[in-house]
């Protein structure tokens, strides 16, 4: 575990409520490296759907000291000390699957720590409405959905026919392609 994460650990006595900032700190950080890794290209779905969770649970956070935000009891606490440590543990392999540049990847890890995140703001501010990230991932997939018929309705929701026929013209070209570079040759 990060030599922080247990130093925060043994000073929290004084404040329980620091796992609310380190929370929204780490994600707030691991959600822009995110975002760098993908803003070269159109991001798709999944990528969309990932940076609306992040934003979903980061919008609006509370200062720890607002009135709004609740004391915890011991195993409120220790359940929010679980949640820190599963999140830290996520991180390398994130930061990992970052430096590869592996993307589908690095938006699973996202979710993960996004979901870690989202359990330690509901302990402490358990009246604030969270979605669930099925429920933004279907929102956006309509979304994308619907983008992606405006630029080629024929691409979204293709039937047999049309992938059978597509796949045939595809072939066609290639072999036509092929005997046209013999002839070349």
């Amino acid at each position: 575990m990060n030599e922080k994460i247990e130093e925060l650990f043994q000073r929290e006595h004084d404040n329980p409520r620091i796992w609310l900032r380190v929370a929204s700190e780490r994600l707030s950080l691991l959600r822009y490296v995110f975002l760098v890794q993908i803003e070269d290209g159109i991001p798709d779905a999944d990528q969309r759907s990932c940076l609306e969770y992040a934003d979903a649970v980061l919008i609006g956070w509370p200062d720890e000291h607002a009135d709004d935000v609740y004391d915890l009891d011991q195993d409120q606490l220790n359940q929010v000390r679980h949640d820190i440590t599963v999140m830290e543990e996520r991180v390398p392999v994130f930061r990992k699957q970052e430096q590869e540049g592996r993307i589908a990847d690095l938006s699973d890890s996202l979710v993960a720590i996004i979901g870690c995140v989202a359990q330690v703001r509901r302990a402490y501010q358990p009246g604030f409405p969270l979605p669930t990230y099925s429920e933004i991932r279907r929102v956006v997939q309509e979304e994308w959905n619907a983008d992606m018929e405006r630029i080629d309705p024929d691409r979204v929701n293709p039937s047999a026919e049309q992938m059978r026929q597509e796949a045939k013209s595809e072939n066609e070209e290639n072999a036509s392609k092929a005997r046209r570079e013999g002839e070349q040759a």
